[in-house]
């Protein structure tokens, strides 16, 4: 059981790298073909990843909570 959840922390961490990544590919393609919008863009990125970082860490801490219950 401990490994299944070790898994899954461990896949909660992997995605939240990808989609950090994807996040970040995007919002640079965005600014590439539209310079002038690269505040609102970029703002809007650091939010995404935001987002999605604490999602993980959620995950993270709800594993965590299961290896001790």
């Amino acid at each position: 059981m401990t490994s299944l959840i070790a898994i899954g922390a461990g896949l909660a961490v992997i995605g939240a790298g990808i989609g950090i990544g994807l996040i970040g590919g995007k919002a640079m393609d965005g600014i590439a073909r539209q310079p002038e919008a690269a505040g609102d863009i970029r703002s809007g990125m650091i939010l995404m990843a935001a987002f999605v970082e604490g999602a993980a860490l959620i995950a993270i801490l709800l594993s965590i909570f299961m290896l001790q219950g």
